[in-house]
């Protein structure tokens, strides 16, 4: 689900881009989104994310759907569904672009941003303990 629809409820076109994103490295990975409880990320995005930052992203693709020549066309993939499923919906390209991304393989791709729910586990620790420094402030999670 696109950030823009989650927090906020609007749907745009842009939306179902991020959803495809999702979809894309899920199927090179061979793995759910949610798949990462034994992980230092939270979720198939952030863990993607984190292998791209540090030149790892071959290491996310599952070994039986590639050989070592299409080690180009899995990167690009994985290119193109960072790209889908950057946090603003203004950085995602149109789902027009992506299938010229996917069928031109000469066509230069540009450099993802960070994607939408990009946090992994220490961080959100992290972040939690230091919400209040003089520990006054509470605050009560209620679903509507």
């Amino acid at each position: 689900m696109s950030p823009e629809y989650a927090i906020k409820g609007l749907y745009s076109v842009k939306s179902d881009v991020f959803s495809f994103g999702v979809l894309l490295l899920e199927i090179v990975s061979s793995k759910k989104n949610t798949d990462f409880s034994n992980s230092d990320s939270l979720n198939l995005l952030s863990y993607v994310w984190e292998l791209w930052r540090n030149g790892r992203s071959l290491e996310l693709t599952d070994p039986t759907i590639g050989n070592p020549s299409s080690t180009s066309i899995l990167s690009r993939f994985i290119n193109i569904g960072l790209l889908c499923v950057q946090e603003s919906s203004i950085d995602r390209p149109t789902m027009v672009d992506v299938v010229s991304y996917i069928s031109n393989e000469y066509t230069p791709l540009p450099i993802p941003k960070p994607p939408a729910f990009c946090i992994d586990r220490n961080t959100t620790v992290a972040n939690v303990e230091n919400c209040s420094i003089n520990s006054v402030t509470v605050s009560i999670m209620e679903a509507r």
